[in-house]
């Protein structure tokens, strides 16, 4: 079968590493994966703009539905050449709903914009999906399509580090949920050690910052930063992301408040397993047990995150155990091929009803 994904695609952001492991998994397959888009020969993704023989195109709509490669008429060719029942849309951050406001976040500035976001989709298919468990809309559905690959797995082992913590992300709406963790370090800051924060705009303007945005969009404090020692380093590319992760003994996994309040899975719920540190989780109980299980709850900041990150330093083993029970866990029940397999379910099902459907 052949695949053609179609997403604005950027090497450090996004769903890149997703995008990536899709074609490396549909190729193992006997599938043929491409990403819309002219070829690059040096580019990680297989790019092509070719149409004919394309069984399927899966719209990936995260921060815009316009094409990173082409415009209206491409559009046009790719509706014309693949019938709309086999179309899907991932509308991965929540945009196919009505604008909502959360603490300062929110996915769309207003009104107009969230009908323009939600009419392109429609134009394109009937079959919407969404990466949480809980769509708003009764014709959306569930897929995750952030998945987890056993082949990212570093052996875990906290002996010669050199941070205690180390974090991993741009800042878009997310100084909030940073700052509640750098909150809690510092009570116990002797204990952590040196903190690695890693991504676009956190000491300075990330590159998107403008005065269009409103400023919880892209706030941060870089002084607040430096009197805590801080060590900011640039974005890096997708594959460097689970490395970079691992050189703290701990990494939180911070979500924007609006993919808190639309319990949204994300790259990172599952990415940040397959490093070589301790996930500390930031959402809440209910979304931690439905998406990793049970087991996953003592990775949970709770109410009293100091407490949690000191009982991490204290007893590394114990969670180094629990992270390893949700390697295994996410490599059955999240896998790529997985979702790929769901994927062609989707095709050859109807579009979602008032019911959405859970992942396998």
């Amino acid at each position: 079968m052949r695949l053609l994904f179609v997403h604005h695609v950027i090497a450090d952001r996004g769903s890149a590493q997703d995008m990536h492991a899709y074609a490396e998994v549909g190729r193992a397959l006997g599938h043929e994966v491409a990403l819309y888009g002219p070829p690059r020969s040096q580019a990680p993704f297989h790019h092509s703009l070719d149409v004919s023989g394309t069984d399927a195109v899966i719209f990936i709509f995260e921060w815009t539905t316009d094409l990173q490669y082409g415009d209206n008429l491409d559009l046009l060719r790719l509706a014309a050449r693949v019938p709309r029942e086999q179309r899907v849309v991932i509308d991965c951050d929540g945009k196919y709903n009505d604008a909502i406001s959360v603490l300062g976040d929110y996915n769309h500035p207003n009104a107009e914009t969230s009908r323009r976001w939600i009419e392109v989709c429609d134009s394109l298919t009937d079959k919407i999906f969404q990466p949480t468990l809980r769509p708003l809309r009764p014709n959306v559905g569930t897929f995750f399509f952030h998945a987890y690959n056993p082949a990212w797995e570093v052996p875990l082992d906290f002996s010669g580090k050199q941070f205690g913590m180390s974090y991993v992300g741009n800042n878009w709406f997310r100084w909030r949920g940073l700052k509640q963790v750098l909150e809690a370090v510092e009570t116990v800051q002797d204990a952590v050690g040196r903190i690695l924060l890693v991504g676009n705009g956190w000491d300075t303007p990330a590159p998107w910052a403008n005065p269009s945005l409103i400023e919880d969009a892209y706030y941060s404090d870089p002084a607040y930063l430096d009197a805590l020692g801080v060590e900011v380093h640039p974005p890096v590319r997708f594959d460097e992301v689970v490395s970079m992760m691992g050189r703290g003994v701990f990494t939180p996994v911070i979500y924007r408040p609006l993919f808190d309040e639309l319990q949204l899975v994300t790259c990172r719920t599952f990415e940040s397993l397959a490093a070589n540190a301790i996930k500390l989780l930031m959402q809440e109980p209910g979304f931690v047990q439905d998406t990793y299980g049970e087991v996953a709850l003592d990775l949970v900041a709770g109410e009293k995150p100091s407490e949690k990150i000191a009982d991490i330093l204290d007893r590394p083993n114990y969670y180094q155990e629990l992270v390893q029970n949700l390697r295994t866990i996410a490599a059955q029940r999240y896998s790529y091929e997985a979702r790929l397999q769901q994927i062609m379910e989707m095709l050859e099902a109807p579009a979602p009803a008032a019911s959405s459907q859970v992942p396998a």
